[in-house]
């Protein structure tokens, strides 16, 4: 599904500033973002974990889960978006499987890099951690 074609034309889609939070880590997250122009940083902590670009999806795991949200999402640059609320979504998901697809495949790409960040984090304590005998 190209996102961008699908929602270009979409009367909810909002323009944002460089340096605006979309939304912040621990927020409630009653919606999901696609970006469809500009650059976002996602941030876990204080720490970049990805720079999203178009077509990026921001904010889908929360709305799947209906929890908090797991990062904070900062504007890089201008940027245009589109709201999708839980209502939204599930039309989304029943009328095209490919977007209930899309978002799967980043969530579990999302996974994956989390997977292996966690194993480079867990092999460096494991070489600086380990003391001669």
């Amino acid at each position: 599904m190209d996102l961008i074609a699908h929602f270009s034309s979409a009367r909810s889609a909002v323009s944002m500033p460089a340096g605006a939070v979309l939304f912040a880590e621990g927020d409630p997250g009653a919606h999901m973002y696609v970006l469809l122009e500009g650059q976002a940083d996602i941030c876990v902590g204080e720490e970049v974990v990805e720079n999203a670009v178009p077509p990026a999806l921001l904010g889908e795991m929360a709305l799947v889960d209906s929890q908090v949200r797991s990062a904070t999402v900062v504007l890089r640059t201008p940027c245009r978006l589109v709201s999708i609320d839980s209502r939204q979504f599930d039309l989304l998901v029943r009328e095209s499987p490919e977007f209930a697809r899309q978002v799967m495949t980043v969530m579990a790409r999302r996974l994956r890099v989390a997977n292996e960040s966690l194993r480079q984090a867990i092999a460096e304590v494991s070489a600086h951690g380990k003391k001669p005998r």
